[in-house]
This record gives C-alpha cells, sequence and structure tokens, in this order.
C-alpha cells in the first residue's frame, strides 16, 4: 500500500500566495484601482496587512498590463520604544523605493485624549492628514491601504449597531478633498489568509507602541461575534461581504436611493407630509357625520 505524501508547507504556502494574488488581481480589475503610469503610495504601518499588501502588489506589478510604480511610505509617530531602523532594512533589503515621515502625533494623542480612552480615532486621522500632505506634495495618483475583507464587514457593523448607517469601507474611495484616489487592494482578502501568509514570509512586524495595538470596544465585540457565527457557520463572513456588493435600493427604505414617492404615484398631488403628520398627532380618524335615522 503507497503512503499518502508528507504535508509540504512549501505547496501551502505557493497555493496561498497565488489564491491572494487571484483575490487582488480581481479587485484591482473590478473596480479599476489601478491604471497606466500610476504612481501608487503604498501605505506602511508595519503590521501584517501592509507588509502582506506590499508583497502581493510587487508580485503583480511584474506581470501587470500596465506600468505601475510602488513607493512605500511609513510614517515615523514618535512613540515610545520606536525602532526606526526595521522598517528601512526590510524595505532596503527587497529593493523598494520608500520614505519614512516624521510626525510627533503620539504626545498629541497622549495630550488630548483622556487616560483610558481610545487613541485611535485621533491617531489615525493625524496620521491620514500627514499622509495625504506628503502624497499630494509627491504626485502620488493612488494611495494603497491595507484593509481587508474582514475589516470591510466589521466597519459595516459598527456603523449598523452604533451609527444607524449602512456604510462600510469601499475597496476604491475618492477622499473628502476630492484630491486622492483611495484603494484596498486587499478588499477581497480574508483576514486568517493574511496572518498565515504573514507568519510564513516572517515578515519583522511592528507593534503599535502609541496605545499597545488597543482597539475599540466596540470593534472587538464585532470581531466576536463574527469569529462566532463563522465558527458556527463557516463562509458567513463572506457571504455577508458579497452582499455588499449587491445592494438592492428598493428592498430598502432609503428615500435618496430609490424614488419611492414616485413609485405608483396618483395624478393628483399627494398631501404633504405636514398634513399627514398633523392627522396623527390629533389622535384619532377624520370625523364622520352620523347620519340621522328616522324614528316612527
Amino acid at each position: 500500500m503507497s503512503l499518502a505524501p508528507e504535508h509540504d508547507p512549501r505547496l501551502e504556502q505557493n497555493k496561498l500566495r497565488k489564491r491572494l494574488c487571484h483575490q487582488v488581481g480581481q479587485a484591482i480589475a473590478d473596480f479599476q484601482m489601478i491604471g497606466e503610469g500610476d504612481r501608487i503610495m503604498v501605505c506602511m504601518s508595519g503590521g501584517k496587512d501592509s507588509y502582506s499588501m506590499l508583497d502581493i502588489l510587487r508580485h503583480l506589478q511584474a506581470k501587470a498590463p500596465v506600468t505601475f510604480e510602488l513607493h512605500a511610505v511609513h510614517l515615523d509617530q514618535m512613540q515610545p520604544d520606536y525602532d526606526p531602523t526595521i522598517l528601512p532594512q526590510y524595505l532596503q533589503s527587497i529593493g523598494v523605493p520608500f520614505t519614512i515621515l516624521q510626525q510627533d502625533t503620539y504626545s498629541v494623542v497622549k495630550r488630548v485624549v483622556p487616560e483610558g480612552k481610545t487613541m485611535c480615532g485621533l491617531c489615525s486621522r493625524m496620521r491620514r492628514g500627514a499622509l495625504y500632505s506628503f502624497a499630494e506634495r509627491e504626485g502620488f495618483t493612488r494611495i494603497a491601504l491595507g484593509h481587508h475583507r474582514d475589516d470591510i464587514v466589521e466597519t459595516m457593523f459598527l456603523n449598523l449597531f452604533y451609527h444607524s448607517r449602512l456604510s462600510a469601507m469601499p475597496p476604491k474611495l475618492q477622499s473628502d478633498d476630492g484630491k486622492h484616489i483611495l484603494i484596498r487592494p486587499l478588499a477581497y482578502c480574508a483576514e486568517a489568509d493574511i496572518e498565515t501568509y504573514a507568519a510564513c514570509q516572517g515578515y519583522p512586524i511592528m507593534p503599535c507602541n502609541l496605545c499597545g495595538s488597543q482597539e475599540t470596544l466596540q470593534r472587538k465585540a464585532i470581531k466576536a461575534m463574527l469569529g462566532e457565527w463563522e465558527r458556527k457557520t463557516p463562509g458567513r463572513v463572506d457571504n455577508i461581504f458579497r452582499a455588499l456588493a449587491d445592494v438592492r435600493p428598493s428592498q430598502l427604505a432609503d428615500r435618496n436611493l430609490f424614488d419611492f414617492v414616485g413609485l405608483g404615484a396618483h395624478s393628483r398631488p399627494s398631501p404633504l407630509a405636514s398634513a399627514w403628520l398633523a392627522a396623527a398627532q390629533s389622535g384619532g380618524a377624520r370625523p364622520f357625520p352620523i347620519p340621522v335615522v328616522a324614528v316612527d
């Protein structure tokens, strides 16, 4: 009897790389993230997601149907115990052009945010401002962020549960001032796959010492909820993500997205909303005349 071949980690790693490359390529094609001559600023936090994004984009760059540039950018936020050599050494070793920006957001965040409160909101806004300014100054046409599928789904539930809003992180976005196009090439990639891939690659992960890589309690709760769903029903998170790409406005209740007013409208003008509200506040139905019955 022949024995089954031994498990080959290299084969599994190669399969994982191909899957991630396919998913990133599909996202780029679906949303037209990258075009001929684009200069892409790849935002590097030093975490597993940004390392994996850069690696996969470099792999696709060699075979892409268009020519584009990659430039890695990292923001040194002057955090305690920060090692300024880790990322430059890695980027130099793989031959990727890079820039390390410096901005003391650490002192600002520590001064402004009360002790025990989440720092992520203010920190991310200041970081985004520094990166946007650099992208505009240097003429980058795309800003690549390392958010993955799970980030997008988690954000949808955060907005749903805590802000009464159906929105998430789009794979492609224009900044509020209209100056920048942001892309999320990992939009189709599962966090578990990225985590496995990063471990196999042995990236020099840089922890966020500003807040101990803290997450908001709300995001932790959402992550735990989705994790439990995925354990009980594998594939559920992917189904939720797919639903974000198959929105049916007529089946929801947003009057700005779908013309409910014009749906089956009468030829006569409809009463104003104020008239309906007045009727509802009157506490009863419109009075009708009571017929008088003659009695002999």
